[in-house]
C-alpha cells in the first residue's frame, strides 16, 4: 500500500533536524541542478531560491573539489553576519540546504545532519524518476 504522501518519511527527517538543533529556521532539499524537491521552512527566504542558492553553492565546490584533487563534494557551509546557509550531498543527484540563524551551533548541526544526508539518499533512491528526470 503506497503512503498518501511520497515523500513523507523525507519531511519527517528534515523536520526533526530543524526541531532537534536550535537556530535552524528551514531545511530544503533541491535536485543539483537548482529544482526545488521540497522544503520544511518557516517565514523567511523563498525555498525556490534556497534551492538555486545550494546548486551554486555545490557547483563552486564540486570544481574546487576536482581542482584541489579532493575528491567528490560532500559539504559546504557559508556563515553570513545574521547566519548561515550549509549545503550537503544527498547522494549524486540532491542536495539538503540548511538554514540557520546567527545562534546556530554548527558543530552540532554538522554531528545531526550529516547522518541525515545518509538516510535521506536511501529514502529518494526509493523514490521513482520519472523520465523528465524529476523525482515523483
Amino acid at each position: 500500500m503506497q503512503p498518501s504522501d511520497p515523500f513523507q518519511a523525507v519531511r519527517a527527517e528534515i523536520a526533526a533536524l530543524r526541531h532537534q538543533v536550535t537556530g535552524v529556521r528551514g531545511c530544503v532539499i533541491a535536485g543539483v541542478d537548482g529544482l526545488l524537491i521540497l522544503h520544511d521552512t518557516v517565514a523567511g527566504p523563498e525555498p525556490h531560491d534556497i534551492a538555486a542558492l545550494a546548486a551554486g553553492a555545490h557547483g563552486i565546490s564540486r570544481t574546487c573539489g576536482a581542482a584541489l584533487n579532493q575528491g567528490t563534494f560532500q559539504e559546504v557551509t557559508i556563515r553570513n553576519q545574521g547566519g548561515y546557509l550549509s549545503v550537503y550531498a544527498v547522494g549524486d543527484l540532491a542536495l539538503l540546504a540548511v538554514i540557520g540563524d546567527s545562534g546556530l551551533n554548527i558543530a552540532r548541526l554538522h554531528l545531526e545532519a550529516r547522518p541525515v544526508t545518509t538516510r535521506l539518499g536511501s529514502l529518494l533512491r526509493i523514490q521513482t524518476v520519472e523520465p523528465s528526470g524529476y523525482f515523483s
